[in-house]
């Protein structure tokens, strides 16, 4: 086998194949050498070449989306690493372990003008789990800090970043190890949960419960806690589209419910206890609720972290929802309540205005995703950009089988192609991703890469800009507003589908769409893009009688 000579390569690479780490994605570079040496000649990595360092960390996340282990990022020295932030970030959010390795110049070489020179350690310190700063000798010392950052990756799931100076020569190899490193085994704290007396005293003593469920990985809360949540007349689940739960109790399309609430529904409705798990959530409207209306305890599960999102956080309850809700309910009293039962009206007479609006909306937003949402195919991997994308097919509901999967970290557009297809190359199922123009065109080199699936898809929902500052309260139709928040345009796909040899086809209003996108999605020769553009100055507007319909 052939190995980089310089032994801190041999050690950083040595240490992640002990770690169990599979997948290396790589940007060229000539500092990086001996890393992209070591990997690509060992047959335990599985490695990929992508140029755009923010497409390869945006790819990486969706691969470690998707196998929830880590996955590296290889990069030379200098500017190429601050381009790994977003990805970074989002990781830190989303609690998704990647490994950044960064190489870098000696530290003698730095802030004295030599070349592709920038100060890279701790360059991520806000939002990092763990900084190994390496020394140029390969030592001990190197080897406990890259083990600790690769055993915190795994266990806290989440970001970590190992720089590592190189001097030259780069390019040498040997056919032999130099060095042995010394691995650190991964020690996972065993951590006991049991429900203390005062929880369940309040649980059963409340006729108003409310369970609001952000991003999930499919298949994470168990039948048992299901069942039980919705036999409970005192308990109202709310559960969005990326939590991956579906039930006909559950209430996942949020906005659509409580938007029309007048003060008196507020008041009605406002939860005695809230209980939250689960990642970000979409909706601004049930923050605004529960901000406005706060519970007088709000208990938040999760093992590692709990934001005060709703400014009244009582608890932090340090299991997972499994263990908590087991517990709680072998030992409940059940509430005699109308809570789920009102709700449960709430939502039926929601479901009658909407479906009467639908019937008549003309082609629009509203209508594409409603078809969409309709259409899908059950059993894929369903991938969706952030802004209008995610906030439209909160208000449908789609089939149960489908995984669904979106960056909500952060809630930025900037890598939601490159993930789609990072999660597409280790998904068992076909990936479709829905995205919008702008985050599509801002992520266009995501497509630069020669690994993605034949049945990898995109569904383009072209609408000329960036859509939703229309029904943002800051809308005004005039240049600067066009300009400079909308971002008017008047792109179109064609050109890069044929350069990067996507099948492609662009439709309006004027054809048969629910024929089309079952043509599209029984399409798998190779992969397809579906621009489908909708009429940019009436979207707004159909949306916000949709809203007052209600």
């Amino acid at each position: 086998m052939i190995y980089p000579e310089i032994p801190l390569a041999q050690s950083v690479i040595e240490i992640c194949k002990a770690k169990g780490v599979e997948h290396i994605i790589i940007s060229p570079g000539s500092r990086n050498a001996p890393l992209t040496i070591g990997f690509a000649n060992n047959s335990n990595f599985k490695c990929y070449s992508i140029v755009d360092e923010r497409c390869a960390a945006f790819f990486a996340l969706g691969i470690a989306q998707q196998i929830n282990k880590p996955v590296v990022v290889v990069c030379t020295s200098g500017s190429a690493l601050l381009n790994y932030y977003p990805a970074v970030a989002e990781a830190f959010y989303s609690q998704i372990p990647l490994v950044v390795i960064s190489a870098d110049r000696p530290h003698d070489k730095i802030d004295i003008g030599d070349g592709q020179t920038i100060r890279q350690e701790n360059v991520f310190s806000n939002h990092i789990l763990y900084n190994a700063n390496l020394h140029e000798i390969a030592s001990v010392e190197n080897d406990l800090k890259i083990n600790e950052a690769l055993n915190i990756s795994i266990i806290n799931k989440g970001p970590v970043h190992i720089n590592v100076p190189f001097e030259e020569p780069l390019y040498a190899t040997v056919n032999s190890l130099n060095i042995v490193p010394k691995i650190i085994p991964i020690v996972e704290e065993i951590k006991t949960f049991e429900i203390q007396e005062d929880f369940i005293s309040k649980w059963n003593s409340s006729t108003k419960k409310l369970i609001l469920i952000g991003e999930l990985k499919p298949n994470s809360i168990e039948s048992f806690v299901l069942e039980q949540l919705t036999k409970d007349e005192s308990v109202v689940v709310m559960a969005e589209t990326t939590s991956n739960l579906n039930n006909d109790t559950f209430i996942s399309n949020i906005d659509a419910i409580i938007t029309p609430f007048t003060t008196d529904d507020f008041e009605h409705f406002k939860p005695e206890i809230l209980v939250t798990f689960g990642g970000m959530v979409v909706s601004k409207r049930i923050k605004a609720f529960l901000r406005n209306y706060q519970p007088s305890q709000h208990w938040h599960i999760d093992e590692l972290r709990a934001y005060d999102t709703y400014y009244c956080l009582t608890s932090h309850i340090k299991t997972n929802a499994n263990s908590f809700f087991n517990q709680l309910y072998s030992k409940k009293n059940v509430a005699s309540s109308s809570y789920a039962s009102d709700f449960s009206d709430i939502v039926s007479l929601r479901k009658q205005k909407h479906n009467e609006y639908l019937e008549k909306a003309p082609f629009s937003d509203f209508s594409v995703f409603a078809l969409i949402a309709n259409q899908l195919q059950d059993n894929i991997n369903l991938q969706i950009s952030n802004s209008s994308a995610i906030r439209y097919l909160q208000l449908f509901n789609i089939n149960e089988k489908i995984e669904v999967f979106c960056n909500r970290g952060t809630s930025g557009i900037d890598g939601s192609t490159s993930t789609a297809i990072g999660a597409a190359i280790t998904s068992e199922k076909p990936t479709v991703l829905i995205t919008g123009d702008i985050s599509f065109f801002y992520d266009s080199n995501a497509l630069w890469n020669k690994y993605v699936p034949k049945n990898f898809k995109i569904i383009l929902i072209n609408n000329s800009g960036g859509g939703i500052f229309r029904i943002l309260p800051g809308h005004q139709e005039n240049q600067v507003f066009n300009e400079f928040f909308e971002t008017s345009h008047n792109l179109k796909a064609n050109h890069l589908a044929e350069m990067y040899g996507f099948n492609y086809r662009c439709i309006d209003e004027n054809v048969d769409l629910e024929k089309l996108l079952d043509e599209f999605m029984n399409s798998n020769e190779k992969p397809s893009i579906l621009e489908i553009c909708t009429p940019e100055k009436q979207n707004n507007e159909v949306l916000l009688k949709y809203f007052k319909n209600l």
